[in-house]
């Protein structure tokens, strides 16, 4: 397994669980390289499995490497698995080298840039989370065709396991039977909400009173740590004293997007989720361009609401509940995946099939989260 950064290594545990009882696997981790990589020993150390030095995995063959990311994989001497970390392969990005014009942007994890080296495909297998994303795959790197398989999305998987626990984990985050909660949403970077409007969270504390809202924060764990746990705890210590619900990094936060009664978000993933989950979106303006528009995140944001700082915020998510229905994000929905309830059963078959191993005789399947917890600030 090889960890780039938290993020990527949250989703290879939704991988790693597939293998973990098999007496015959032995499961080893490594740390690869990334800018963002702060924290990810951290993160192998609470989970207590074998870590090797990077330096000393690349030089060693193994039966299978598995990886949602791309930095040194070139350097890998095994049969390699890549998956997305997000909401499928939905973000835009453009790469500036020795001051040269900046070329057209390809979407990251379906790019040439990303998938081939000196003319060959890196990875034996490309795993894919819809049938569409095999046309995008074609247009950006063909060569790759051959080694992509659909196998669909273990977040939605989990989000549709975990609705029964809704009341659970609205009691986990301070919930009350007569409150909302509003869930606000930033992915990383200087186009996100938190890189964009840092005092958005300050001004819906502001403008929501708190007998009937309770408002949680989840920020990309690249904020966390590419900032710095303390730096991040100290810029928001104010917010979490007046009623902020700050959801840590290293807890599940999966489990607020199913309690959610409305997400304000931007182009991130986990604001997919959240429509996926059934809840009222409001979309914060101005980062729809670092979305592919074939993806679940562009048609989201072809379609959602926007969030107006003009107008009062509990009008707005008051007319947006009232006019929300069960179908409203539907298309979006159906683009997160095309095998829903099936990612655990054709990821193992896939993993299985590239290591020359029959399968266990049980059945995955996906479990709903444990619940979130928040963090405190002194």
């Amino acid at each position: 397994m090889i960890v780039h950064t938290v993020t990527s290594g949250q989703r290879l545990m939704d991988v790693a669980h597939l293998l973990a009882a098999d007496l015959r696997i032995q499961v080893v981790f490594t740390n690869g390289p990334d800018v963002f990589g702060n924290g990810v020993a951290e993160l192998l150390g609470r989970l207590g499995g074998a870590v090797l030095p990077w330096h000393i995995a690349v030089r060693h063959n193994f039966d299978l490497a598995i990886s949602a990311a791309y930095g040194g994989i070139e350097r890998i001497h095994s049969p390699l698995v890549v998956l997305p970390h997000g909401a499928g392969y939905n973000k835009r990005v453009s790469r500036r080298l020795g001051g040269g014009a900046v070329a057209c942007r390809g979407t990251y994890g379906l790019s040439a840039q990303e998938l081939v080296r000196d003319g060959m495909v890196l990875p034996a297998a490309i795993v894919l989370t819809h049938e569409a994303e095999l046309k995008r795959l074609a247009r950006s790197c063909p060569e790759a065709i051959p080694v992509a398989e659909v196998i669909g999305d273990p977040v939605y998987d989990r989000l549709v396991a975990s609705a029964a626990e809704r009341p659970a984990y609205r009691r986990a985050l301070g919930v009350d039977d007569d409150r909302e909660l509003v869930v606000v949403a930033s992915t990383w970077g200087q186009r996100s909400l938190f890189g964009r409007q840092a005092e958005l969270l300050r001004w819906v504390l502001a403008e929501l009173p708190k007998e009937r809202y309770r408002v949680a924060a989840l920020l990309h764990p690249n904020i966390w740590f590419g900032h710095g746990v303390w730096q991040v705890r100290g810029w928001l210590t104010e917010s979490v004293r007046d009623g902020l619900a700050l959801v840590p990094p290293e807890a599940e936060w999966l489990g607020a997007l199913v309690a959610a009664d409305h997400v304000v978000g931007d182009h991130g993933s986990v604001t997919v989720y959240g429509a996926a989950a059934g809840a009222p979106v409001l979309l914060v303006d101005g980062t729809e361009d670092d979305v592919d528009p074939d993806s679940a995140g562009g048609l989201l944001a072809a379609t959602a609401p926007r969030l107006r700082f003009d107008r009062p915020l509990a009008a707005q998510l008051g007319e947006v509940a009232a006019s929300h229905h069960s179908q409203r994000y539907a298309d979006v929905t159906a683009r997160v995946t095309s095998a829903p309830g099936r990612f655990d059963r054709n990821m193992r078959k896939l993993l299985y099939r590239l290591m020359r191993l029959p399968q266990p005789p049980s059945i995955p399947r996906a479990e709903p989260v444990p619940v979130p917890f928040l963090t405190h600030t002194d």
